[in-house]
């Protein structure tokens, strides 16, 4: 998680990448520099959205729930 949203931005070394696991499913928090806010949602979300789509594919080999939180 923490490789593909450094290799979007412009300042990778602000991007933080936060792991809350409970039993079945695991929450990713991403926080980006505000400037980078753009870069990782993307246009009308589609890069946001493939994130979520790439972390899905993986969780799912593992039998557990994955979501991707975009924080400020």
């Amino acid at each position: 998680m923490t490789f593909l949203a450094t290799s979007l931005v412009d300042e990778p070394e602000e991007v933080r990448v936060r792991e809350i696991q409970s039993d079945d499913s695991v929450i990713f928090e991403v926080s980006v520099a505000p400037d980078d806010m753009g870069k990782i949602i993307g246009r009308r979300g589609r890069v946001a959205r493939a994130i979520r789509s790439c972390t899905k594919a993986a969780a799912i080999r593992e039998g557990k729930r994955v979501m991707v939180e975009i924080v400020e």
